[in-house]
């Protein structure tokens, strides 16, 4: 059975009581603790100085991407790591493809879209 949670302005969706995915507007993503989902995605690797500010809600600049891992377009989902557990930290949507990416030293990469301690995040943490 599928359960559904309003958060914000979004929605938080629950298969046998844990999150698997995440909407906001005309999106449709996976919750950061959707392992399973998550490995299956293309990734990006951010240094340890780019985590604070992911996890305070901001984009993902190309700067602090250090890997990039597998392939994705334009508009594309891409799980946002860091480089020293390899742990999801945000679900980004790709601002340029991974071959362009892959060419870039600067500018914005992905759009933040779930991250962790976001109001998703926390309503996750409350609900289970």
């Amino acid at each position: 059975m599928i359960e559904e949670m309003l958060v914000g302005d979004g929605k938080l969706f629950f298969m046998n009581d844990k999150a698997f995915a995440v909407s906001e507007g005309s999106w449709l993503f996976p919750a950061l603790s959707n392992e399973e989902v998550l490995k299956a995605l293309p990734s990006v690797i951010v240094d340890m100085g780019a985590i604070p500010h992911i996890c305070n809600g901001a984009d993902i600049m190309r700067p602090g991407i250090r890997e990039i891992q597998g392939d994705f377009e334009k508009g594309g989902i891409v799980v946002v790591k860091d480089t020293r557990f390899g742990k999801p930290i945000a679900i980004g949507i790709a601002e340029i493809s991974s071959e362009v990416m892959r060419t870039t030293l600067k500018g914005k990469a992905a759009k933040n879209a779930h991250y962790v301690g976001d109001h998703f995040w926390e309503a996750m943490k409350k609900s289970g």
